[in-house]
């Protein structure tokens, strides 16, 4: 969970303010650890049974048709959009650590930046085998050391001249949408749910022991470490910075140079890996698609065309749309809302039927109306911002 997404968190602050910047994070903290909870919990709720895939545990709540329907093209628009993200932040990392090493070197275009990116993804996409426990915890020791730099080099610069912690927008309008886009990016940061299953299933589970002990001892943990990860530099980088701050927290920092670019290398070995896993599932969907439904052949040729296809469109998607904050919150509330806030919870009340008008029941409900508030209102903030930088922006320059 602690990945790209949290470099957004100061400026989503910004446009949140204090009071409700810290209600959300501490809100949505709290929310996806009661959901993550929930799916543990519903891992094996029928005896003999465990349902290792977020789909499985759909159809169990939903029926067999309908559970599908909902849940697949969520879970395919979660890895596209993390794609798409991490494939923006990649190429302007590349860009940062470029024009941070080599300030008197000739400027080069973001989309130049963002094709080397993407060369990389075109032969590692063809890897027949990507090890996720290794590039797992390559991502994490990375994660970890950019995060770290992130608020210790914001704690180093010390307090802005004139820093300003009012919201930016003078109009009640634009203040009003940034606050909605500032929704996507914390719900952006706290995915991770539609893996989850996946995760448990790897844990061995008898009567006497389910899975769902030392499972939940790992959420735990790996929660204490998303809050030590998270609210330090949300909260120092908007101290230190105010609502100056932009969207990628980095990009506010420029000294000491070795290690804001040392922090984007770290960001575009996180990403690499980070694509590739989210790209996997997409992969397979695509090809299983083909082979079952349209009955291609599955031969090496298909797997060379789909792959680089894929690669292409989601090159071609950053290229034309090259706003790191934008997209992510605009995934953050359209993707990642329904599989972290509301989804579990809509299966619960379906599985466990708790007693109307209970705690459980009332809970349930909050985290649903709160998770579909969250999916209709980031995106129409995100898709302003987008429109408006798109008056100005120069398409392929």
């Amino acid at each position: 969970m602690v990945g790209a997404g949290m470099l957004g968190l100061p400026y989503a602050m910004a446009e949140l303010g204090w009071g409700p910047g810290v209600a959300v994070l501490v809100l949505s903290w709290i929310i996806t650890l009661y959901t993550l909870w929930q799916m543990i919990d519903m891992h094996e709720m029928i005896p003999g049974k465990r349902f290792d895939r977020y789909h499985e545990m759909a159809q169990q709540a939903f029926g067999e048709k309908l559970g599908l329907y909902i849940v697949v093209p969520q879970q395919l628009i979660v890895e596209v959009g993390v794609s798409i993200v991490y494939m923006v932040i990649g190429g302007k990392s590349l860009q940062m650590f470029h024009d941070t090493v080599c300030s008197s070197c000739n400027k080069i275009k973001t989309s130049y930046f963002i094709m080397i990116h993407a060369s990389v993804h075109f032969v590692l996409s063809h890897l027949p085998n990507f090890n996720s426990i290794g590039v797992s915890l390559a991502a994490a020791v990375v994660s970890l050391s950019y995060y770290t730099i992130a608020w210790t080099a914001s704690l180093h610069k010390g307090v802005q001249p004139n820093v300003q912690y009012g919201y930016r927008e003078k109009s009640t309008a634009g203040t009003v949408f940034n606050f909605f886009s500032a929704l996507g990016y914390v719900a952006f940061a706290y995915g991770g749910h539609h893996v989850v299953l996946e995760i448990q299933a790897t844990i061995p589970s008898t009567p006497e022991k389910p899975s769902k002990g030392p499972m939940w001892r790992g959420v735990v943990i790996a929660y204490i470490i998303v809050a030590l990860c998270y609210f330090p530099v949300a909260l120092i980088g908007y101290w230190i910075f105010g609502n100056s701050v932009e969207d990628n927290i980095l990009i506010s920092l420029e000294k000491p140079a070795w290690l804001i670019a040392l922090a984007n290398m770290f960001v575009v070995v996180h990403v690499i890996g980070s694509y590739q896993i989210s790209s996997r599932l997409v992969f397979d969907m695509i090809e299983a698609g083909l082979v079952k439904k349209l009955h291609f052949e599955p031969t090496r040729t298909l797997r060379f065309i789909t792959r680089n296809i894929y690669v292409a469109f989601t090159m071609f998607i950053v290229i034309t749309f090259p706003f790191f904050g934008d997209l992510l919150s605009f995934f953050g509330g359209f993707a990642f809302a329904p599989t972290t806030y509301f989804l579990p919870c809509m299966m619960w009340l379906a599985m466990k039927k708790p007693r109307r008008f209970s705690l459980s029941w009332w809970t349930n409900w909050m985290c649903i109306v709160i998770g579909v508030l969250l999916m209709v209102l980031a995106p129409i903030g995100a898709l302003r911002q987008i429109i408006i930088k798109a008056k100005t922006y120069g398409f392929y320059s």
